[in-house]
């Protein structure tokens, strides 16, 4: 039997999950069937776009609806007691300067599955991530991303 995937993350990032997937269960669900219902009472199913459609929203639902239930059922959840806060690690936020004269930036890294960029949560799998966890206030620090290298120095880990 393999050996199942641990989702490291907080508790809000699992009880997101968890609406998440009562969202997609009563009602989305449900609105799903409803498209595909209507669909097939235009009639011949194999020239039917909009059936084609619904059923494509149908698998993804479905296969989102698997996916979390997978990741809550092997949930790691990384508690505040268990943070080092001298060090940078999973669950920290972390600020950081770009070198030699770059602007602050703020990142809180947490499990891949509530990754969100875009409110400054980032992948304890990314690259800057990596580069940052076991690292302390002061450190200097080499970035390999996508676009090349880049040189940050911790100011403040929480």
């Amino acid at each position: 039997m393999a050996i199942e995937k641990e989702f490291p993350m907080t508790l809000a990032g699992k009880e997101k999950l968890e609406q998440e997937l009562e969202q997609l269960k009563t009602v989305k669900r449900k609105e799903v069937v409803e498209r595909i219902k209507i669909a097939r009472s235009f009639g011949d199913l194999s020239e039917n776009s909009e059936y084609d459609s619904a059923k494509e929203e149908q698998a993804f639902v479905e296969g989102r609806i698997t996916t979390i239930e997978n990741m809550i059922r092997n949930a790691k959840i990384i508690s505040e007691d268990e943070l080092d806060r001298d060090t940078v690690s999973l669950g920290s936020s972390v600020t950081f300067v770009e070198l030699p004269d770059g602007e602050e930036e703020t990142y809180t890294i947490v499990g891949s599955a509530e990754a969100d960029p875009f409110e400054g949560k980032i992948s304890n799998d990314s690259p800057i991530a990596k580069s940052l966890i076991g690292k302390k206030v002061g450190d200097k620090v080499i970035v390999q991303t996508p676009g090349g290298e880049m040189n940050v120095q911790i100011v403040t880990i929480k």
